[in-house]
């Protein structure tokens, strides 16, 4: 792995503690959200038994195991954390028939240890916010699918109606850290972490904008769809067949397709 950037350095030394009740805190610090956002997120990929899917930043493993027993497919959970990556072992340790159809690796979503056209689809969970250049990644990410392959991914989002932009900012401002607080030092850091990034995230890259980074990196027919008033994004795609093929879908003014 290449020397860390101090964007990577914070996003590992943050996450490192976290891996034990990850599933759970996560679950219950959104709301019970988070866990309906990546079902959303599996559902749009649409593996065949049998096909190969790339699960970038796959941490405790939980789209790696949604994947497999939706689709049947073989999966490849690739994560830059050693704790993340011991804690997806461990739960399949629990499950022989999860266990013969996800493979586990350490890797970096910058710098893939795969060959061109690899899976036939992949997936990626909070990703972009961690990574120094997000237009590279995407790339990346793009490189490895074959064409035609669906590409989907989650996001935390910034709620665009001006009401819930405000309770979300004071409940990201001061209720993560203080439900965080409850379980552990590291989950309230977590929280105010969370507070910072993700409107520093949007500020630079607003939706739009993301949506043209997986258009520059050849995936087409993006779609956009904002959950829980705006709280998650999910985005899916297909890699287009050739460099200017694909049909592209734009979202609207107020981000893209809406489910509260």
């Amino acid at each position: 792995m290449a020397e860390a950037s101090p964007r990577k350095l914070e996003a590992l030394e943050l996450f490192a503690p976290l891996p034990r009740h990850y599933d759970r805190v996560a679950a219950l610090l959104s709301f019970g959200q988070d866990p309906r956002w990546r079902r959303t997120m599996v559902g749009a990929v649409r593996a065949q038994p049998g096909e190969r899917v790339l699960d970038v930043a796959t941490g405790t493993g939980l789209v790696a195991r949604e994947l497999v027993r939706r689709y049947g497919c073989q999966v490849v959970g690739l994560d830059q954390s050693y704790e993340m990556l011991a804690s997806a072992r461990t739960r399949l340790q629990h499950d022989d028939e999860l266990a013969a159809h996800i493979t586990l690796i350490e890797g970096e979503a910058e710098r893939l240890p795969f060959a061109d056209e690899t899976f036939d689809h992949l997936t990626f969970t909070y990703l972009l916010r961690y990574v120094d250049d997000p237009a590279a990644t995407m790339n990346e990410l793009a490189r490895v699918v074959k064409r035609g392959g669906r590409i989907a991914s989650l996001e935390f989002a910034v709620p665009p109606n001006p009401l819930w932009n405000g309770l979300w900012r004071l409940y990201t401002r001061v209720g993560l850290p203080s439900l965080g607080r409850l379980f552990s030092r590291e989950w309230a850091q977590t929280g105010r972490f969370l507070a910072h990034s993700i409107p520093s995230f949007y500020e630079r890259y607003p939706v739009e904008r993301v949506v043209e980074l997986w258009e520059q990196a050849e995936i087409g027919d993006v779609h956009v769809r904002r959950m829980s008033l705006g709280g998650g994004l999910v985005m899916w795609g297909r890699r287009t067949a050739d460099k200017d093929g694909g049909e592209r879908r734009r979202p609207s003014a107020d981000g893209g397709a809406q489910d509260t």
